[in-house]
């Protein structure tokens, strides 16, 4: 989901909205919106897409950054925000405890704050935009165990970008949750950020493991699966694979047989609903609720999202 950093810019410099619906008004609001993720990344194309959207529909001043990453990066962004007086902060939460102190000091600043993509409960933000990443790990393992696709004794592949990521870990919970009582095992393999190393390693792992399944707990390792079945040899369907989806790739991987099911975060909505949210905030009414923007697609249900990347 979430971690491809091949083009990265520093959260600390702000790509500010600059259309005609969002030229200053003295009265206007203004949101910071903060992405651990690139720029360059298919699903934070879409998210920004969205953002951009909701902040020249709603004519507010929008300041989107990009961290690539690098976490230090991200957390200045938000002091600054703070020290700007921000009407609004969205953020994402790419590590467990991360933004505990930067989320009590705004909302002692009386400045809203929204997580979107991943989330901290433990923090006091007011709501989160995103899947329930538990959830998604618990739907994936059951779909497996449905399928009788697993058994006792199997040991299924989870390939990540980021071991020790928040989505890694939730995720890798939820997994756990169906996996454990049943006696099936799993193996977290880090297998990067660099799409041909990605490649590399996961198909590296196939031929030595030869795993009963996939679960791809990352977009840059789901969309790297008909790749690495085809420098494996093997045929679609040979291996059944679920995991993330949010990209035209691993849609083209369902649609192909090459991945069985895949998950899908709405990216673009997913990038107008914060920005609702902290202008709901903003105008004095309350959000103490969460936005779940998660969907299972496979082959039967694949078609309006592969249309929707035609259009693009």
């Amino acid at each position: 989901m979430r971690f491809n950093t091949t083009l990265a810019i520093a959260a600390g410099i702000a790509l500010t909205l600059t259309g005609p619906a969002v030229q200053a008004a003295d009265n206007q609001k203004t949101f910071y919106l903060l992405s651990h993720g690139g720029p360059s990344d298919a699903f934070w194309l879409d998210w920004n897409a969205g953002a951009q959207k909701a902040c020249d529909q709603l004519k507010v001043t929008c300041k989107i950054s990009f961290s690539g990453g690098d976490m230090a990066s991200q957390k200045e962004a938000f002091r600054s925000a703070i020290a700007a007086k921000a009407d609004g902060i969205a953020t994402t939460s790419a590590q467990p405890g991360l933004w505990t102190g930067e989320v009590k000091d705004a909302r002692a600043a009386n400045i809203p704050v929204v997580f979107f993509n991943t989330d901290d409960t433990s923090t006091n933000r007011q709501a989160y935009v995103g899947a329930d990443l538990k959830a998604a790990g618990v739907m994936w393992a059951q779909y497996l165990v449905d399928k009788k696709a697993v058994k006792e004794g199997d040991k299924v592949f989870l390939p990540v970008e980021v071991p020790g990521a928040s989505y890694q870990q939730l995720e890798t919970e939820g997994i756990a949750s169906v996996f454990d009582p049943l006696g099936i095992q799993y193996d977290v393999v880090d297998c990067g950020t660099d799409p041909a190393g990605i490649i590399a390693k996961m198909s590296d792992y196939m031929l030595a493991n030869n795993p009963p399944a996939i679960i791809a707990l990352g977009d840059s390792v789901a969309a790297s699966v008909k790749q690495v079945f085809d420098s494996a040899g093997l045929a679609p369907g040979k291996v059944p694979v679920v995991g993330w989806g949010n990209s035209k790739a691993t849609a083209e991987a369902v649609k192909a047989g090459y991945v069985n099911a895949a998950a899908w975060q709405f990216p673009s909505a997913q990038g107008f609903m914060p920005v609702s949210l902290l202008s709901l905030a903003a105008s004095g009414e309350p959000i103490g609720y969460d936005i779940h923007t998660f969907s299972l697609y496979d082959a039967t249900s694949v078609d309006p999202i592969l249309k929707l990347y035609d259009k693009k």
